[in-house]
């Protein structure tokens, strides 16, 4: 329902009373608010992020490309607590001016390259390597789903997740309008893999790695409260054998806890340096 004591004045202006759980952080404008450097370990690359969706999706993506082979991948992984603000220190605004993590320091070259968005993160690292990214005619396909991906997670995280389980108070429209779309994109997703393997098609690909830790957790149980059955997750039994087939992958077991800092401690790495760091971890 409405809120009948709301009317959008002319000019709008920030009110930090009423935004709910991250209103401490957010603000209309962008940049550093204090001076902080980066750490960094001795690997080429450098991930600053945390567990979210979107963070998940670059430490499997790196994880993947271990488990294949490419030891050129290792990296280091350190954890930016995006609920302290620690995504407006200097250093990570220098590797991403949107502050928002994921964020990749490459620096395999003479000088340092600064990777940010997930979806830039993974092409990245599928081209640098030749992996997970087809060369052929299914390349369109495999793109088509990415950024099918990157464009519906505003919907389902800042859309349903905010108004279901974040805002201050529920209101029916918002709360009907994005878990709408949710449903939706479950379907759409639903429908393609009632006629595929995966999502790009036979073979697993950067299209999948950044689908399924959105995804996933629904199926799951494990975001948003009681999403799973306020949306009546149950229904997409496709998504369900292609989460449960991608969540068996060892290297999606230890990306998706890279950079994790909640839950039970033997579920976190809060920095990720080698792949002793996984020794004793419930993976």
């Amino acid at each position: 329902m409405a809120d009948p004591t709301y009317s959008p004045p002319k000019v709008w202006t920030n009110d930090t009373e009423n935004g709910g759980k991250f209103a401490s952080i957010n603000r209309p404008t962008a940049g550093a608010r204090e001076e902080k450097e980066l750490p960094a370990g001795d690997h080429d690359f450098q991930l600053y992020s945390l567990a979210t969706p979107n963070g998940v999706k670059a430490s499997v993506m790196l994880e993947e490309l271990l488990e294949a082979g490419h030891d050129g991948a290792e990296y280091d992984a350190w954890t930016i607590d995006i609920s302290s603000g620690a995504q407006f220190g200097s250093g990570f605004v220098g590797v991403n001016p949107n502050s928002k993590i994921p964020a990749l320091l490459d620096r395999t070259g003479a000088e340092p390259l600064r990777v940010f968005e997930s979806g830039a993160i993974l092409m990245h690292l599928a081209e640098k390597f030749g992996a997970f990214l087809p060369t052929d005619r299914t390349r369109a396909e495999v793109l088509s789903w990415l950024f099918w991906q990157i464009g519906s997670a505003p919907f389902i995280g800042g859309g349903f997740g905010h108004f279901y389980a974040y805002a201050p108070e529920k209101y029916e429209y918002p709360i009907n309008r994005y878990a709408m779309e949710t449903k939706r994109l479950f379907d759409v997703a639903d429908r393609r893999l009632a006629d595929s393997e995966f999502l790009g098609g036979a073979d697993y690909t950067i299209a999948d790695i950044a689908a399924f830790p959105w995804l996933a957790p629904f199926v799951e149980g494990t975001i948003y409260n009681e999403a799973k059955t306020f949306l009546s997750i149950e229904e997409y039994e496709n998504v369900a054998r292609w989460v449960k087939a991608i969540a068996q992958r060892p290297a999606v077991r230890r990306g998706r806890i890279v950079t994790k800092v909640w839950g039970d401690e033997d579920t976190q790495l809060r920095e990720r340096h080698s792949s002793q760091d996984f020794d004793g971890k419930a993976i």
